[in-house]
């Protein structure tokens, strides 16, 4: 994990080296989406780039945590990137402070970004007044979706209304022999099945003082010790192939309908549209139980690292005037299975699910972010180990309490 400590000193390399690549670099952009439906999104922003004049050259790396790691050694290397893909969360918060990055406030006071922008994303990229990243999209981590062959195969008449109604509804798919609830048995998945639970039945008071205010009270309250009980629950519908299992490998048994049901952020939405499903006909999808359900956002991010070559700053700062376009966001996100960051769309395009979203986005007190948006990578990487072990092995429930209580120490 890279600190702060760690950035500080590459920071003395970085001046050294960035002379050497400052005379014509390359305007590289390093991103993850490699998947099928990923990458055909990514070349929709590509191609509208290309067409303002921009030039990109793809680097397209496999994994989350090993493109951000590729991205931090070039930033602090001297080489880096033209822009670098992050999610909107605090995982480049070091980078800033070093100063690593360039902002793109002119472009954001423009386009007027504060009018638009969520709360949970405006407080992630704009960083002492300075905008440091463009956001691309809006994904809700704790959407379910459901496979309507499966269900009627199953007797299952109607979509879950509550906590109680998801679990008889996953009983019915494991007495029809059918997977009840497709997981991979990854650390960051068992996170969104955490999250989805401490959403879904802790509420967003809970959630709040949780994740945001890291209260030691709330995290050893009976109230949380019941969301992590509900979180082990759904252990017992996974079936025994989950571990190690690919988040896009867990939705492909819900296309296929040998599952019924996978909790999992909307960009699992691409790949039903890749396997040409349409949202609302063979597959469902429920963002929540009730008109309070916070809606968790997260998404995806390109940062600017620092350069003083004129040419490379004007090609940022095009990328971030292009990638905030409504109609670059349309079709994006039509692909990625997101949704556009601006409700000012025309959303008459945009599928069942997202349309929903949309909807979902106009009530500004459902606005939560993720748990990341409010825990330093520190912090988050503590809890998620934590539940990882929790969901693995018989660890008593009030000891993952006092672990997680141990993780998210209220300290900056």
């Amino acid at each position: 994990m890279y600190t702060v400590a760690k950035l500080a000193g590459a920071a003395l390399l970085a001046a050294a080296c960035t002379a050497a690549h400052a005379g014509n670099p390359r305007p590289e952009v390093i991103h993850w989406w490699t998947s099928s439906s990923e990458a055909a999104a990514v070349r929709t922003i590509a191609d509208a780039y290309r067409k303002q004049g921009g030039v990109w050259s793809d680097s397209a790396i496999a994994g989350a945590d090993q493109a951000r790691a590729v991205a931090i050694n070039r930033i602090v290397g001297g080489n880096p990137p033209m822009a670098a893909q992050f999610n909107t969360t605090k995982q480049f918060t070091d980078l800033v402070e070093q100063g690593m990055l360039n902002n793109v406030d002119d472009v954001a006071a423009r386009e007027g970004w504060d009018k638009f922008l969520p709360a949970p994303i405006l407080n992630v990229i704009r960083v002492n007044g300075h905008y440091y990243a463009v956001p691309v999209n809006i994904h809700m981590q704790a959407w379910m979706w459901y496979s309507k062959a499966a269900f009627q195969k199953a007797g299952i008449s109607k979509e879950p209304a509550s906590v109680d109604e998801l679990f008889a509804a996953l009983d019915k798919l494991k007495a029809a022999k059918i997977i009840p609830l497709a997981h991979g048995g990854q650390a960051w998945q068992e996170n969104i099945l955490f999250l989805s639970m401490l959403a879904h039945v802790g509420g967003t008071d809970l959630y709040l003082k949780v994740l945001r205010e890291r209260d030691p009270a709330a995290i050893n309250s009976p109230a949380f010790r019941k969301v992590l009980t509900t979180f082990k629950r759904l252990q017992s519908y996974v079936d025994p192939g989950a571990p190690g299992r690919n988040w896009n490998d867990a939705t492909a048994l819900v296309i296929s309908g040998k599952a019924g049901m996978q909790i999992m952020g909307d960009w699992a939405k691409g790949e039903f549209a890749a396997a040409r499903m349409t949202a609302g006909k063979e597959y469902g999808c429920i963002a929540g139980f009730n008109a309070s359900s916070p809606y968790l956002i997260q998404g995806d991010a390109f940062v600017f690292p620092k350069t003083g070559n004129a040419q490379q700053i004007k090609y940022q700062k095009l990328l971030a005037s292009t990638i905030v376009a409504p109609a670059t966001q349309v079709s994006f996100n039509k692909l990625k299975g997101s949704i556009p960051i601006r409700g000012d769309v025309d959303a008459s395009s945009m599928d069942h699910c997202a349309r929903i979203g949309m909807q979902i986005m106009k009530d500004r007190t459902r606005h939560v972010g993720i748990g990341e948006v409010y825990l330093t990578p520190d912090q988050n990487g503590a809890m998620q180990d934590v539940l990882t072990a929790f969901w693995n092995t018989r660890m008593p429930v009030e000891k993952a309490q006092k672990g997680i209580a141990a993780a998210l120490r209220n300290e900056q």
